[in-house]
């Protein structure tokens, strides 16, 4: 922050209690007194004034980003300055009490319906959103619904399709196993039947070999 513009301020702080404490002396006092004692404050609001244009002079030349924080303080020391000003006028009135009742019931009144009005439009809006949201979260729950009952769907024919298969596989092992059996019936057969062969044809040899010796001895003697 500028040390120039905190040099200003410091001033103005200060005097702004000064005058605040002798606006308090002000109301009580009458006469001459009392107008003596509103000049003196004159003066020091003139003094106030000018250390607000300094302090907003000082504080525009300086950064964007200190430049908004010491507008901000700005603001409020003009409100302060104001407040002083109305002050001094409420004391010079004879009708100034009055008339501050008056003003402060208005703006009270006139600041309450803003606040208020401002109030229902936040609350309608925070309602909408909300009404919005509740919508959205609705909508997000019953895709989520649907989504579940999808893979529900999806994994039940998942796993009637496993059985179809494990079936299958059984079936085709159970085919397996009696093509396998059935060959070792076909190849004990046919080896059966090699063998039944080379036995007839030995027995025949046999005879044959019989009925030779024995033609052969008849013809002999």
């Amino acid at each position: 922050m500028s040390q120039v513009f905190e040099g200003y301020e410091r001033q103005y702080c200060e005097l702004s209690a000064n005058l605040t404490k002798k606006c308090t002396s002000a109301s009580i006092l009458d006469g001459e007194q009392k107008k003596q004692k509103v000049s003196e404050i004159k003066a020091g609001l003139d003094d106030a004034e000018a250390l607000i244009r300094k302090m907003d002079l000082e504080a525009r030349s300086l950064p964007p980003n200190v430049k908004a924080t010491l507008l901000a303080k700005l603001r409020e020391y003009k409100s302060d300055l104001n407040n002083l000003k109305t002050e001094v006028k409420r004391i010079t009135s004879a009708n100034a009490n009055l008339a501050a009742r008056d003003e402060l019931l208005e703006s009270g009144m006139s600041d309450a319906m803003m606040v208020s009005a401002d109030q229902r439009q936040r609350l309608m809006m925070s309602t909408e959103r909300l009404n919005q949201s509740s919508d959205r979260i609705r909508q997000g729950r019953k895709v989520m619904l649907e989504t579940e009952e999808l893979g529900v769907s999806i994994l039940q024919d998942l796993h009637g399709q496993r059985q179809s298969l494990l079936h299958a596989h059984d079936t085709l092992h159970g085919v397996d196993d009696n093509i396998s059996r059935s060959k070792k019936i076909l190849t004990t057969m046919s080896r059966r039947m090699s063998r039944n062969k080379w036995i007839i044809g030995s027995i025949v040899a046999v005879l044959v070999l019989a009925i030779l010796l024995i033609l052969y001895f008849k013809l002999s003697h």
